[in-house]
């Protein structure tokens, strides 16, 4: 769980006018949602919202104080302006410490695989994997460690060492790496005999002519 706090007060007023209003000020409208469907519109600083968020991943878990009673959530969405890519608006999802909860864990791949050092390809065609947990035992990422991985191998979701408290949802068997072996195609030279088989005898050339001249 991470340690980053944003602070936000309850937002009285609503609607695209009062949005406008609060960025024009510095402010970030944002809103967070209950387990129960509540929702409780926020009201945040755009610069410390923006800077804080970076480096952070879809399970991290920030805390929410809002005027004073602090939240624990998910930064669960935010909007950007599509001309300067700055955030407008953020979603939270609140979390509760004592209730399992689903979340998709980023997977980091780490060190340089053997098999890519003898000529192959790493391949690494899943991002994240799914898992069901309480809030406290969920990971902000996983580490998958390649430096062992030798040509035609590969890393299955089964073969991470998950936390006991961790519950994997994701199918085991999934791919999260490999190392595929490239062949280098070479175009084969014509040999001498299928040369000559190609070229029609001097012979046979000639009396190809001569009959086409009759």
């Amino acid at each position: 769980m991470s340690d980053l706090v944003f602070a936000a007060k309850k937002r009285a007023e609503h609607g695209s006018a009062a949005s406008r209003r609060l960025r024009r000020a510095g402010r970030l409208p944002g809103v967070i949602y209950g387990h129960s469907g509540e929702s409780i519109s926020l009201d945040l600083d755009a610069g410390e919202f923006s800077s804080g968020i970076k480096g952070i991943t879809e399970s991290t878990i920030v805390k929410v104080n809002i005027d004073g009673d602090t939240k624990e959530a998910f930064v669960k969405a935010t909007q950007r302006n599509i001309l300067d890519g700055k955030i407008y608006h953020v979603d939270f999802y609140e979390v509760k410490a004592d209730e399992e909860l689903r979340a998709r864990v980023a997977l980091h791949i780490v060190g340089s695989a053997i098999g890519v050092r003898d000529g192959g390809v790493l391949e690494t065609p899943l991002r994240d994997i799914e898992v069901e947990c309480l809030p406290r035992y969920l990971p902000e990422r996983i580490n998958v460690d390649v430096a062992n991985l030798g040509t035609n191998q590969s890393i299955h979701v089964r073969d991470l060492a998950l936390d006991e408290h961790i519950k994997l949802i994701s199918n085991p068997d999934q791919v999260i790496a490999l190392v595929k072996f490239m062949k280098e195609e070479v175009a084969a030279a014509p040999t001498e005999e299928a040369e000559g088989a190609a070229a029609p005898a001097e012979g046979e050339a000639a009396a190809s002519a001569e009959g086409a001249e009759k």
